[in-house]
């Protein structure tokens, strides 16, 4: 008999941004925020130590959609707004294997907005990467959930009258376990965020700033150009104050309403200021931040939350071992003439 080797004895192959490189031609719009996005994503893959058949994207439909051909491993193109349920599925049949939503703001917060929703409430380990560039891009310039009010588009030629829709917010009020914010240009910031979501047990959500250079240009330029992100943003440290500025010379504390301000640390101490605490049980302080909207406030940037709790799939799968272990395996067939039947004449 040949000798049997044991999984911990072998030794799985070293993994190069290369390696998660597929061999389909990259279709987006010369200097799209997405290409930043793709590029990181395939630096952080290998530094996981997950075989490539254990990883796989599922996505919607829009540009960032496109995402799942341009990576080599498994992948579905799925329906619009879809993706969290068709990766829920996938998640709770195969629990080994780590699975990335990729979805855009059009896609994932309007027809989507539901299956969004619910996958974050119910904490399926999903990594949900949200490219927000807030205009329905595929289609060619239409208004979307995110688009600022008074937006003119090819759909709203006066302005648009809605008020937009938080990603964070949303995802925070559903109680999700992980949540944070990037913008594509800033490439550590975006390969620690990724990293972070990566090694998140249960759903991880992170919206990136995601330029789309032909009918929204420059719409997160106060968090991208580096002369302004340092007076605009204020990037989240766990454990330390909310300090920004060129100088550091301001921060935020809470004022007598509870509600966040922005003051002068000549005159405030440190230890006066809001501190930043991502494991907080209750989701109140990380809410507070994802309010904070500029250019009334410095945006938060950075892990906004980061808590454990049972994940969805990991529940379910406890389940089907204890109904397997009271009544056995069962049988499909079985199971098609179990209870009422009856017989059309």
């Amino acid at each position: 008999m040949p000798e049997t080797i044991s999984a911990t004895q072998v030794e799985l192959p070293v993994l190069t941004p290369k390696d998660f490189a597929s061999d389909q031609e990259i279709r987006w719009c010369p200097r799209c925020g997405d290409y930043s996005i793709l590029a990181q994503m395939k630096k952080v893959l290998p530094t996981l130590g997950i075989p490539r058949e254990k990883i796989v994207f599922v996505s919607g439909i829009g540009c960032s959609s496109r995402f799942p051909y341009y990576m080599n491993t498994y992948g579905f193109h799925s329906i619009h707004g879809r993706a969290p349920a068709i990766a829920t599925g996938l998640k709770i049949a195969r629990p080994e294997l780590q699975v990335w939503v990729i979805t855009g703001d059009g896609d994932g917060l309007s027809i989507g907005g539901n299956h969004f929703m619910h996958a974050i409430r119910r904490n399926v380990d999903l990594k949900i990467i949200m490219f927000n560039n807030q205009i329905y891009g595929l289609t060619k310039g239409q208004y979307s959930p995110t688009s600022p009010l008074g937006k003119r588009t090819k759909s709203t030629p006066l302005g648009s009258v809605d008020y937009p829709l938080s990603p964070l917010s949303v995802a925070i009020g559903s109680e999700a376990t992980f949540v944070a914010r990037s913008v594509d240009v800033d490439i550590k910031h975006l390969t620690m965020v990724l990293e972070r979501a990566a090694h998140h047990k249960g759903t991880a959500f992170v919206e990136v700033y995601q330029d789309c250079n032909v009918f929204n240009s420059g719409a997160f330029e106060f968090a991208s150009k580096k002369e302004d992100k340092v007076e605009n943003c204020i990037y989240l440290e766990d454990g330390k104050p909310l300090i920004f500025g060129a100088n550091r010379d301001k921060g935020i504390r809470l004022n007598g309403k509870g509600e966040p301000e922005v003051v002068s640390l000549n005159g405030v101490k440190e230890d006066d200021l809001l501190f930043h605490d991502e494991a907080a049980k209750e989701p109140g302080h990380a809410f507070k931040l994802a309010r904070m909207r500029w250019p009334e406030m410095p945006e938060p940037m950075g892990v906004f939350r980061d808590v454990q709790k049972p994940s969805y799939d990991q529940e379910v799968a406890e389940q089907v071992e204890q109904a397997t272990a009271k009544s056995g395996p069962g049988s499909l067939d079985e199971l098609f003439h179990s209870g009422d039947t009856w017989e059309v004449k």
